[in-house]
């Protein structure tokens, strides 16, 4: 492991060396880097304006002594005693943690991870407290929190009896959280018009405008219908996912990067009557097709957006609708901006999302009205989300965090940010400036773009109190820039799925962070770490294995529209204290310290670019790319400076294929993958090989490959 130091350029830029040298006197003696580090962050010493090679050579001169196999991973920020008692969280134990934890409660920092474990084991007396910190109201209450009188249900009945509409909930004016029919609900700018002032929706607003769509919705579908939505995420997008809730229907999200194939996979699983979409996207200055690419992978009735100006630019299908044919259908109506929720019990299903597997099929995961309240109480607590935040993170509906950032700012009375564009450009950053952003979320490859770019030097971030990530592993040197660039708040990493509406690891503002890596379960998650023979480690050993959840986990599926949800989920998984364990698949190292790093998939899923595939799809579409491919096998490698997962196709060919070069081969796969999966996806490196390791019986050794392909993928970085 060694000590925890790398290569860096000086910098001719010096901080203010009087000051600098007292600071480094202060702290002289072993085991005083973290206390050094604090106080230069605290004092203000390191600016953003400064270069990143004078952050990185403070940074790791300040703990080049630092042995991380010792240690741990060196922490860059640290909680405040006062203000963590401020906080959402902090403030809720303040009240509560003297009479749950008796005299072992002493503050919210010290007092953490006792708390948390105390929620694990009482999470009804945990989520009876949080859902009255959000904008969480029944028309029906519930008859209790939780239900776990059925055996078969191993995951319990959340809410049982409770009636209400999640989407009302975040329209509603309320006290706790503080919202106003005058406070800014959404905030947002169109790529292009980058010196426009900002736009924005107040709650007043917002709420007339979902109740015309919701109106609108009524004249063209029939109650209960799953409709699509594959389009950015733009103001109107959200509009029309919150109707699509508030009257009842089902909103099935489709990611826009989407190939026609993959749009008609989703629609054909669901059933979707119909879908929303955009004539055109602008991404980076650049028109692209969404209308055609809907067009071509389904039948059913599109209603569709126009990117710019009223009228779309496309010519529609004759029972397709524009958007301004399909509000016009409320022309008659006496009060189009009035519309009464559809009130459903809270296991009703909202939304439709997709989390692919190791098969053909992606998984079709129901979010119910439960979901929301377990994504938007992780904003609350651990990223301490609250009204007069501005929450900002570029996605889109069809993932994870769509849906999550979405219900996140309204059911904390947040503003949500969004930007009609590429994200990975100058444009977006100085949208985060004026919008005055608070909670700014990234995956790690944007952040590395912006990074390399430099394309944000001289905005001003100053106003970001936090960042979240999530979707890959996250490279220490991209967080260090990133932190950097706020006067280092913290960066709240997250790692969950789509199932569980939530994470099962996070960062907390109650611990010291350290960069690249988690420091706790969330509130009321458990989970063990396997061994090789499934058994597991115990909760306070380093090791490395396989992570499995506690099924007790508010807000996790329990179905999916597709496929076995127990044989996914929990057949052949060990029970541990009498709980049946869920599976996961991803391999968690627990580090000396107490922090978690993920290490990827213990199945044959892939991480590229914040998006899960698997294996098998990547290699049915390279498998088709050239005559002369025998078979291909598609492995995910994490570099070894860390950082996002790099895609390597390995390959062998037909008998007397002899003329095939592997670059040759990278571009017909990266063409065909663009094509019918993923645009998204990178292919980083082919190699041909004479044959693939095999078992017995024929099974693909991957593992086996996945090493050996690691091992020179490693070697060819370093050259």
């Amino acid at each position: 492991m060694g000590n925890y130091s790398r290569g860096h350029n000086s910098s001719r830029t010096e901080l203010s060396g009087c000051e600098l040298r007292r600071v480094a006197e202060a702290h002289k003696g072993e085991g005083s880097e973290a206390g050094l580090w604090r106080d230069l962050v605290e004092r203000r010493l390191l600016k953003p304006s400064h270069p990143h090679e004078l952050h990185q050579l403070v940074y790791y001169s300040v703990y080049a002594e630092w042995d991380v196999s010792v240690r741990g991973p060196p922490p860059y920020w640290f909680p405040s005693e006062i203000q963590s008692k401020d906080s959402n969280l902090g403030r809720v134990m303040e009240v509560h943690g003297p009479k749950l934890l008796g005299s072992s409660y002493h503050d919210p920092v010290t007092s953490f991870s006792l708390f948390q474990k105390f929620t694990v084991q009482h999470p009804e007396i945990y989520w009876s407290i949080a859902i009255k910190e959000l904008s969480v109201v029944f028309r029906e209450p519930p008859k209790a929190i939780l239900d776990t009188s059925d055996r078969s249900n191993v995951g319990g009945t959340w809410f049982p009896g409770g009636i209400m509409n999640i989407a009302e909930c975040c329209l509603l004016p309320g006290s706790l959280p503080k919202k106003t029919d005058d406070g800014v609900a959404i905030i947002w700018r169109n790529e292009g018009f980058d010196d426009d002032p900002v736009n924005y929706l107040t709650y007043k607003e917002l709420r007339d405008q979902v109740m015309l769509v919701a109106n609108a919705l009524d004249m063209t579908f029939t109650k209960g219908d799953m409709i699509a939505i594959d389009m950015p995420m733009t103001s109107t997008a959200v509009i029309i996912y919150l109707a699509i809730v508030l009257a009842g229907y089902v909103a099935v999200t489709i990611a826009d990067s989407f190939a026609a194939n993959e749009i008609a996979t989703r629609m054909r699983i669901t059933n979707a009557k119909g879908i929303f979409t955009q004539d055109f996207i602008i991404r980076g200055g650049r028109t692209f097709p969404l209308y055609s690419r809907v067009v071509e992978g389904c039948q059913s009735k599109a209603i569709v957006v126009p990117v710019r100006g009223n009228n779309v630019g496309v010519t529609l299908r004759s029972h397709d609708l524009s958007w301004n044919d399909f509000i016009s259908s409320t022309g008659a109506l006496p009060k189009p901006f009035n519309y009464p929720p559809v009130y459903q019990p809270m296991e009703a299903m909202t939304n439709i999302l997709f989390s692919s597997g190791t098969t053909g099929d992606p998984k079709a995961i129901p979010w119910t009205q439960i979901s929301p309240i377990r994504t938007a109480s992780e904003a609350w607590a651990h990223c301490n989300m609250q009204a007069g935040d501005v929450y900002c993170w570029p996605t889109n509906l069809g993932w994870v965090m769509g849906p999550s950032i979405l219900y996140s700012a309204f059911l904390t009375g947040a503003t949500l940010a969004l930007y009609h564009g590429s994200p990975l450009g100058r444009s977006f950053g100085k949208f985060v400036q004026d919008a005055s952003v608070t909670v700014l979320g990234t995956i790690p490859s944007i952040v590395k773009a912006w990074k390399s770019s430099k394309c944000m030097e001289g905005l001003d971030w100053t106003k970001i109190r936090g960042f979240g990530t999530t979707g890959e592993t996250s490279d220490i040197d991209d967080d260090l820039w990133l932190s950097s660039r706020a006067y280092y708040p913290p960066i709240i990493e997250f790692c969950g799925g789509t199932e569980l509406a939530s994470s099962y690891v996070v960062g907390s503002l109650l611990q010291p962070q350290a960069f690249g890596a988690f420091s706790t379960p969330p509130m009321t998650a458990g989970f063990v770490i396997l061994d090789e023979q499934g058994i597991p480690y115990p909760d306070d050993q380093p090791c490395v294995g396989e992570v499995a959840l506690f099924p007790i986990h508010m807000g996790a599926s329990q179905r999916i529209l597709n496929a076995d949800h127990n044989k996914v989920y929990f057949h052949g998984m060990p029970v541990y204290r009498g709980m049946k364990l869920r599976r996961h698949g991803d391999i968690v190292q627990r580090t000396i310290g107490g922090y978690y790093i993920v290490q990827g998939r213990a199945d044959d899923t892939m991480n590229l670019g914040g998006i899960k595939t698997s294996s098998v799809e990547i290699e049915r579409v390279c498998n088709r790319a050239d005559e002369r491919v025998l078979e291909t096998a598609a492995v995910g490698i994490k570099p070894v400076t860390g950082g996002p997962e790099q895609l390597v196709v390995l390959v062998v060919l037909k008998p007397g294929a002899l003329d095939c070069e592997p670059h040759f081969l990278r571009t017909k796969f990266q063409k065909a993958i663009q094509k019918n999966l993923n645009p998204l996806f990178k292919v980083s490196y082919v190699k041909i090989v004479p044959e693939f390791p095999r078992t017995a019986s024929n099974k693909l050794l991957r593992r086996v490959l996945r090493d050996r392909a690691r091992q020179e993928f490693s070697s060819r970085s370093k050259l």
